[in-house]
């Protein structure tokens, strides 16, 4: 293999950084030079558009924004991006604001898209980071006259850990209506990734399998919360196979494709581990297809790398679904695969195991029509878990999600449709277990509150006694003294006499 071939090879590259613990620093380095390509927002910081935008700062490039052509507003906080290579092109936007709704169908409409995915729920942390844009329920319809719009919630299917729905957008003033799929991500937790490379693999899979994402339709739009972080890890995925199936796996360069997208909206892939977690679902994923190319099975799933073992996967699962502490702020802003014929594709891939499955969840339902998720880890439990938050800080101006949050705050949302999917027998022991473990913290914290009470007190009765040996003392004293002086004049009496 020679040295350009090498340094191509996604396989090593991921290895080389692993092995040094470099993700941070990689990551960084490539933050700093797509900086470097920012483009002007002057069209979302105008004051009839500032409160279109979700987040303070997460705006629309002006060169790629996407142009509403009816309406109140050409304005919408979304970007076509594209990558040239892999004939790929998709609408990244933000979770869509009870004002902004209309828009998000329109701009859906006039650009063809046959599907939407989306990556996050519409309730993250107590915090709304999604109006619900469809219908509460299935039959019903919701009428947006502002754009001429009809849109008509006909059927949904539950996969376990996505949803499907299905979506008639009619336009009112021609009559014609089309039919939308949305593919709903409901266990991607906010700037973490998913506890499965297979299970986003699947996911994705089931995406190209319906056909939305072909040049011969408009393209797909992708948001989770602020349409950057869980939103360009997708696209980078997705576009990197596409290249690896018609050049091969040393020919695709996953830093340059994340640069290119990142051309056309800001902060595309949001954390460092985001990035690491990219590059195991594309070798995953060119392992499945270079496995389907020599034994012919579409559903191939067995071979997975081993880049780290269970445990490790197992913690970083827990730590991410149910932590999810927000990443460091970083620093100012500045200005389906086929092998290589040459045979360097032929060289072993590494495995990465299938780690939490994502069958483990629960979704019950209380009549609000908001998704829950009951997450149920195997293997070792962390020591002190953090607090995550959801995506939305761009790679900018770098605020934290949560004041832009509360600075963004909206009506109460709707909520998405719950289900509910009993647990199996395996499920329901790992879930006493982590009974029994809440049971043992509980009483731990009652032991030592117990302790504390006990130590108070001895405290005070201590504090109590040196008290009263202060107040006797004296009394005790003058007693001595006037005993001794009383024995002695009656020593000196007697002896006169």
């Amino acid at each position: 293999m020679t040295t350009e071939s090498s340094s191509n090879n996604i396989e090593t590259q991921y290895l080389e950084i692993n092995a040094n613990d470099d993700w941070p620093a990689f990551y960084q380095k490539i933050r700093v030079k797509s900086s470097k390509l920012a483009g002007q927002c002057t069209e979302a910081l105008k004051p009839q558009n500032k409160n279109l935008n979700r987040y303070r700062d997460v705006h629309p490039y002006d060169h790629s924004r996407v142009i509403l052509k009816r309406g109140s507003t050409d304005y919408i906080n979304a970007n076509l991006c594209k990558v040239e290579k892999a004939h790929r092109q998709y609408i990244l936007t933000q979770g869509p604001l009870v004002n902004t709704v209309s828009h998000f169908w329109l701009m859906v409409w006039e650009q063809g898209s046959k599907a939407v995915l989306m990556l996050n729920k519409l309730i993250e942390k107590k915090a709304e980071k999604c109006y619900q844009y469809w219908p509460s329920s299935i039959g019903s319809v919701c009428i947006y006259n502002d754009v001429g719009l009809q849109l008509e919630y006909l059927e949904q299917h539950d996969h376990s850990y996505y949803l499907t729905r299905l979506l008639r957008l009619k336009d009112l003033e021609s009559g014609e209506q089309r039919d939308i799929l949305q593919f709903h991500y409901i266990t991607w937790p906010d700037f973490g990734v998913p506890c499965s490379p297979t299970k986003f693999l699947d996911f994705l899979k089931k995406v190209r399998k319906a056909g939305v994402l072909g040049e011969d339709v408009g393209p797909a739009v992708v948001h989770c919360s602020a349409g950057i972080g869980r939103s360009g890890t997708f696209c980078v995925v997705d576009s990197c196979l596409v290249l690896i199936e018609k050049y091969g796996l040393n020919s695709v360069n996953v830093e340059e494709i994340l640069m290119e997208l990142r051309k056309y909206r800001t902060g595309l892939i949001q954390t460092h581990e985001q990035l690491r977690f990219s590059y195991q679902a594309i070798i995953e994923g060119a392992k499945q297809l270079l496995n389907l190319d020599s034994d012919g099975d579409d559903e191939s799933e067995e071979h997975s790398i081993h880049i780290h073992d269970e445990s490790e996967i197992n913690e970083e699962a827990l730590s991410s679904e149910e932590d999810n502490e927000p990443p460091p702020l970083p620093p100012p802003r500045s200005d389906s695969l086929k092998p290589v014929e040459n045979g360097l594709a032929d060289r072993p891939l590494p495995t990465i195991p299938q780690s939490v499955s994502d069958d483990n969840l629960t979704y019950k339902g209380n009549g609000d029509n908001s998704i829950e998720e009951k997450y149920i880890p195997s293997g070792p439990l962390p020591g002190v878990p953090a607090e995550e938050d959801e995506e939305g800080s761009s790679e900018d101006s770098l605020e934290d999600e949560d004041d832009a949050d509360e600075e963004n705050e909206n009506e109460d949302d709707d909520g998405s449709l719950r289900t509910e999917s009993p647990l199996s027998d395996k499920d329901e022991t790992r879930s006493n277990i982590s009974e029994v473990r809440h049971r043992r913290r509980v009483e731990r914290k009652h032991h030592m509150e117990k302790q504390v009470r006990d130590m108070k007190r001895r405290q005070q009765a201590n504090e109590q006694w040196q008290h009263l040996k202060r107040s006797l003392y004296v009394p005790l004293i003058v007693g001595c003294a006037t005993l001794i002086g009383g024995g002695l004049v009656a020593y000196l009496y007697l002896k006169s006499n």
